[in-house]
């Protein structure tokens, strides 16, 4: 009986090991199933994902690959369905917009590309090129990228002209917020004179430049606005503003452009203001020398008087004797012996 028990028992093992180790393998099954449908799944996000692209009528925009592509990978730029450039990773084949599509001129001259990264750049953007443009790379497991590129009206695009007086200080103002990741760099008639990297700038590294505006410039590193000070005549000319903003997956160029012209025949604010100073001083002085001149002919004709009118009783007496009697300025015969008083 007891061996009949221990026979049953050890007939029994097997067949739970069978069917523990049947539920293990079917849950191994199902989260080996479920990781491939969530691989799936994010793989098909990567695909439809999208990068937002802002910029300004005149701006030059990269739009970033984010890969160095390899010698046997080929890559294709879209805009909508327009086939509008391309690159082998060898680069035994190289096109752009008209190279590569006959039937369209949209570009012509304004795309770039880059030959290790397929990064692809459209030159001074206009309001036409808004749109999405698909990246493509065959041969690879890269999914792509999509970008949709969004383009706004610069009504104040052009150059910006300022006129100054010698001596002032003038500041070009380019009216935008500097973010940590822009480089920013000036020049004067193709001349670097500044430059703002992140939180590090530099002014005047060659002779050139600091023999010409030795301490005379000023940077904002807030907005990257440029301030000339104590300006001269020969700081006349164009000034241009080179911003590199990168942002997520794409970066913009844009250029502002400052026409200076200086007079050397105009006074300053603070000569001017001195001058009017000087001028009001000479008015008062003037005036309180006539209000001075004017009280003393006034005090002297007062003295002058007095005695006249203390000499009029004794002229009365004497025209009683016989004298001539002066009154205003007319001369009287005195009265004859026969009228005079009776003795």
């Amino acid at each position: 009986m007891h061996a009949h028990n221990t026979h049953s028992q050890v007939n029994k093992i097997p067949m739970a090991a069978v069917l523990t180790g049947g539920f293990s393998l079917k849950k191994r099954f199902i989260v080996s199933l479920f990781a491939v449908f969530v691989f799936l799944v994010r793989g098909a996000s990567d695909d439809v994902s999208v990068v937002s692209v802002s910029a300004m009528e005149g701006d030059s925009v990269t739009l970033h690959t984010d890969v160095k592509i390899n010698q046997w990978e080929r890559v294709k730029w879209y805009f909508t369905d327009t086939f509008i450039a391309a690159i082998s990773g060898d680069l035994s084949f190289i096109c752009t917009d008209v190279e590569c599509n006959n039937a369209t001129e949209r570009f012509r001259d304004r795309l770039k590309l880059d030959h290790q990264t397929a990064d692809l750049t459209i030159i001074n953007i206009n309001a036409s090129d808004k749109g999405v443009y698909h990246l493509k790379i065959f041969n690879s497991t890269h999914p792509g990228k999509d970008f949709d590129v969004v383009v706004y009206d610069d009504s104040a695009a052009g150059v910006k002209r300022k006129s100054v007086a010698e001596g002032e200080s003038v500041t070009l103002d380019t009216r935008i917020a500097k973010t940590p990741n822009d480089v920013m760099t000036w020049y004067f008639n193709d001349i670097l004179i500044a430059e703002i990297t992140g939180d590090q700038s530099k002014i005047c590294t060659d002779d050139q430049c600091d023999e010409r505006f030795r301490d005379r410039l000023k940077l904002d590193h807030q907005t990257g606005s440029l301030t000339i000070t104590n300006t001269r005549t020969t700081d006349s000319g164009l000034y241009e503003l080179k911003i590199i903003s990168r942002r997520n997956r794409y970066s913009t160029t844009s250029i502002k452009r400052f026409d200076v012209s200086l007079t050397d025949s105009g006074l300053s604010s603070a000569a001017v203001t001195g001058i009017c100073v000087v001028v009001a001083v000479f008015v008062l002085v003037v005036i309180a020398a006539f209000g001075a001149i004017y009280y003393c002919r006034k005090s002297s004709i007062k003295d002058e008087g007095s005695p006249r009118d203390r000499r009029r009783p004794q002229h009365r007496a004497a025209t009683n004797k016989g004298h001539f009697l002066v009154l205003n300025n007319r001369a009287f015969q005195p009265l004859p012996e026969s009228e005079s008083e009776p003795e």
